[in-house]
């Protein structure tokens, strides 16, 4: 089994925050991507356990919100663990954006 793809995102949002804006976004994430579909999004806590499908191949993993950063680790299947370096660029790209502080 390969190891689990890791992205660890700073914010200064704190906790609350950050999981609101959280909050449905992968949802909203998955609408602009037309390969990927969101099969499960759930929250318990400070921690989102989510499945989604791209390529036909299927991909869970979770998110844990911090007061200071959110860390995201996705197990891949075999197929899209080719794609992993440019899904962890673009993972931290828009997570940065949701977890941005507007003034």
């Amino acid at each position: 089994m390969s190891a689990p793809l890791v992205v660890s995102i700073p914010h200064r949002l704190g906790r609350e925050e950050a999981m609101r804006r959280l909050k449905g976004g992968l949802e909203r994430a998955a609408a602009s991507v037309p390969v990927l579909k969101v099969d499960e999004e759930r929250w318990q806590g400070e921690q989102m356990f989510f499945r989604v499908r791209a390529l036909g191949q299927a991909a869970s993993g979770h998110i844990e919100v911090a007061d200071d950063h959110v860390r995201l680790e996705v197990m891949l299947p075999w197929l899209l663990q080719r794609f992993a370096a440019m899904a962890q660029i673009a993972i931290r790209d828009r997570g940065k954006l949701l977890l941005t502080k507007r003034e």
